[in-house]
């Protein structure tokens, strides 16, 4: 589903769409991937900011154009080809920003940074969208992968949390033994999967493993290959919900908050659904807990995560209207920390003080799991180049699907990383 929205004010004339409205007024392009059908909190938060920006600077407006995750990517590409992206948009960290940044699309944001807002950054999390010692983008999330799971699923069948693989295999069994799916999995996604896999990495070889194996163009790894191994045992326990690998994420996560499998795993940008989303019934937010990702044979450190910084703001580097992007997106980043603790429920890139907020107790947890997290590893497909995370996404599908051995899986991502 695509949302085309109008300008939020003084749009009228669609000249503004150059960067130039009638009477000196400037318009910013102003393009994200929160849809108010599937991301209503987002979709809430981004419009009273968009609508404060307005009203604090005269002559400036936002258009505004919204589209799903996927969407959004597609759109960006085709729009970078043809050097029309929007003057503000949405990126990833790593793997993602280079092609745009070595294209000369996205504009280095140090002068911001410098100019006070690297301070009210976590540390760390402006590193992701460093290239060659600048700053591509802004990140607005902070996010880490967990378990999520229907409490009152597992109440009734007796079952606690686990810790170790056996114990979810385990946990798995009596599930099937029941009628009920374990695992909610939208694969057709790919990047579920891929989350799956890369835990199963961490736990087996360490949290530097697969990062190491990113960079070194290596994948021949016996930790990598018996992660792999353990996917294809996954599904052959019949751990994951019934066509996995054909859904999207989107269905996944409908099965799961209908309470049609037991667990789901996914990042802290879906704690709203669990948590402060009123258009979830309270019900259902008060049934569902969260574990860590287990061991794996006795070995792993539960406190190293999968996640990273999430989706973070560009300026485009052909702005018309680079000077109001480049405040619009100052001001959309200070804006969007509390708000997205208090209205969206998410952990925000930028600091926060929760003793000064009523948070919801899993809110908590996770951010003290946050601040005894020993490592996080940033998504396999956001670390890689476009072709390589091309590549590793199908062979996640491939791997999931029994198309390829884990042999097979391991040495297609070592031939396209030697390839780069």
């Amino acid at each position: 589903m695509v949302l085309m929205l109008g300008a939020c004010s003084g749009g009228e004339d669609e000249s503004a769409s150059a960067g130039e409205g009638n009477e000196g007024e400037k318009t910013v392009e102003f393009m994200h991937l929160w849809p108010e059908g599937n991301s209503a909190q987002h979709h809430r938060v981004v419009e009273e900011i968009i609508s404060d920006f307005e009203a604090e600077n005269e002559g400036v407006s936002v258009d505004v154009e919204v589209l799903s995750n996927e969407q959004y990517k597609d759109k960006v590409k085709v729009l970078s080809s043809s050097d029309e992206l929007p003057d503000v948009g949405m990126t990833w960290a790593a793997g993602y920003l280079e092609p745009y940044v070595s294209g000369e699309k996205f504009a280095p944001l140090d002068d911001m940074l410098d100019d006070g807002l690297r301070e009210q950054f976590v540390e760390g999390t402006t590193e992701g969208y460093e290239i060659d010692g600048q700053t591509y983008g802004l990140p607005l999330e902070l996010n880490t992968a967990n378990v999520y799971y229907n409490k009152a699923i597992f109440d009734e069948y007796g079952l606690e949390p686990p810790e170790t693989l056996e114990e979810f295999n385990s946990v798995v069994d009596t599930l099937n033994e029941n009628g009920v799916p374990p695992v909610a999995l939208g694969n057709g996604d790919s990047w579920t999967g891929s989350m799956w896999y890369m835990y199963l990495a961490d736990r087996l070889g360490g949290s530097q493993l697969l990062t190491e194996a990113i960079e070194s163009g290596d994948f021949n790894k016996p930790e990598l290959i018996q992660a792999a191994e353990e996917v294809q045992n996954l599904v052959d326990n019949d751990t994951f919900m019934q066509g996995a690998n054909g859904l999207s994420d989107q269905e996944a996560k409908s099965s799961f908050m209908n309470e049609q499998a037991a667990m789901y795993l996914i990042a802290t940008w879906d704690l709203p659904n669990y948590t402060t989303n009123e258009d979830v019934p309270q019900e259902f937010r008060d049934s569902v807990g969260y574990f860590k990702f287990p061991t794996v044979d006795g070995e792993g450190d539960m406190d190293s995560y999968v996640g990273g910084p999430g989706v973070g703001m560009f300026v485009a580097e052909n702005s018309d209207v680079k000077e109001e992007a480049k405040a619009f997106t100052k001001f959309f980043v200070e804006e969007w920390g509390e708000r997205a603790v208090t209205d969206v429920g998410i952990i925000p890139a930028t600091k926060i003080d929760p003793e000064s907020l009523d948070l919801p107790q899993m809110y908590v947890d996770v951010l003290n799991d946050l601040n005894s997290a020993s490592n996080i590893t940033l998504y396999a497909d956001v670390q890689m180049s476009a072709d390589a995370a091309d590549v590793h996404l199908n062979q996640i599908q491939a791997l999931f699907g029994g198309e390829v051995t884990p042999e097979e899986f391991t040495e297609a991502h070592t031939e396209v990383l030697e390839g780069e």
